[in-house]
């Protein structure tokens, strides 16, 4: 799939100015919401501020809840108990037609035996618009997510990544107030899926719309998002931007599914870090002194030969074009460490090594 020339990049703007001025962003607020599926909660009374114009992402692993509360969001499935607001309006009870959401699906959910134009155009023939504003609504979104010109094809013929745009166009082609994406990228191949997820964050920046996006990928909720809602077990686990959940995870769970990081017993007082045999100057406000777990991004630790730190050998070495990965067995445990390059060859399996951690990429977790 080829970026749209320049010409084409002009056309959507303007479709995009067009759509922003009928489409004032609003809020979501969920109070206490709870889903259970007989047994099963599903959800476990979520409490969440969605801003307006803002994107936030979902992101936990498979049977979190965040599909569920996407769900209730949309309208496809009741809430057991709790509150779901759109704006200042209650939309609880109301059908999922008559919510101002629409949802772009994992699967595009595009009608094989309609064109282009037919599946974009269907949500607005049930509402018995004129045909030429049918045609109108059509042409502008297609400008907009750069696919103009291919409302007669058929899903079959495009590529899966303008299925994926043609699914947006028509959750977009309804004007929504909110924007709702499930798992949208997971049929894409990685190099596309870069590619796809860049298209839908700058689309969604120049309409300003308030979207709410769900994954279990950790590198698309970061690149993607204005806030992560990490969940578990139906829970809220933590929120905050992309940059907080990574730098001051409050929980391991967070801490180990928000990027990478290596989880070490220590011990905390007197501004100082014990970790095994190696003791460094550290200080974190709001920690208590006692028994703590180091949470060390692989980035964050240098390698060297000699001199001081926490003393390990290299079990697993792998060159991997712009870093070295290591795999260091050490007194406290594993340890994973991503170098940059830096002029050095690739350290040998087998070669004792000490290992010291950078400020930047430490943070303290309770011991629990």
């Amino acid at each position: 799939m080829q970026p749209p020339s320049p010409k084409g990049k002009d056309a959507p703007r303007s479709a995009a100015s067009g759509l922003a001025a009928k489409v004032a962003p609003v809020p979501v607020r969920l109070e206490k919401l709870v889903k259970r599926f007989g047994t099963v909660v599903a959800v476990d009374g979520v409490t969440l501020e969605i801003p307006a114009g803002q994107l936030v992402t979902l992101l936990g692993p498979s049977g979190c809840g965040k599909t569920t509360a996407l769900r209730m969001i949309a309208g496809l499935e009741y809430p057991t108990g709790g509150r779901i607001f759109i704006g200042d309006e209650d939309v609880t009870p109301l059908p999922a037609a008559n919510r101002g959401v629409t949802m772009v699906f994992q699967s595009y959910a595009l009608f094989p035996h309609l064109s282009v134009f037919e599946n974009i155009a269907y949500g607005l023939r049930i509402m018995r618009l004129p045909a030429d504003q049918i045609a109108n609504r059509v042409h502008s979104v297609l400008e907009l997510v750069g696919l103009p010109g291919v409302e007669q094809r058929f899903p079959a013929q495009l590529s899966g990544g303008q299925q994926q745009r043609v699914a947006v166009a028509r959750a977009l082609v309804m004007e929504p107030k909110v924007l709702l994406f499930d798992e949208p990228l997971s049929n894409l191949d990685a190099k596309l899926r870069k590619y796809v997820r860049a298209e839908i964050r700058e689309l969604q920046q120049r309409l300003g719309i308030t979207s709410i996006y769900v994954t279990h990928d950790q590198t698309e909720a970061l690149a993607l998002s204005d806030v992560i809602v990490v969940m578990k077990q139906g829970r809220v686990e933590q929120v905050g931007t992309p940059r907080d959940l990574y730098e001051r995870p409050a929980t391991r769970f967070v801490a180990d599914f928000i990027g990478e990081a290596n989880l070490l017993p220590g011990q905390y007082g007197d501004d100082r870090v014990t970790v095994g045999p190696l003791t460094f100057p550290f200080r974190q406000d709001g920690v208590a002194a006692g028994p703590v777990t180091v949470a060390v991004r692989p980035e964050a630790i240098a390698v060297r030969t000699d001199g001081d730190g926490l003393p390990g050998r290299v079990r697993t070495a792998f060159f991997m074009g712009m870093t070295h990965e290591y795999l260091i067995e050490t007194p406290v445990g594993e340890v994973r460490v991503v170098e940059p390059l830096a002029g050095r060859s690739l350290l040998p399996v087998g070669a004792d090594v000490r290992l010291q951690f950078l400020d930047a990429g430490v943070y303290l977790l309770p011991s629990s």
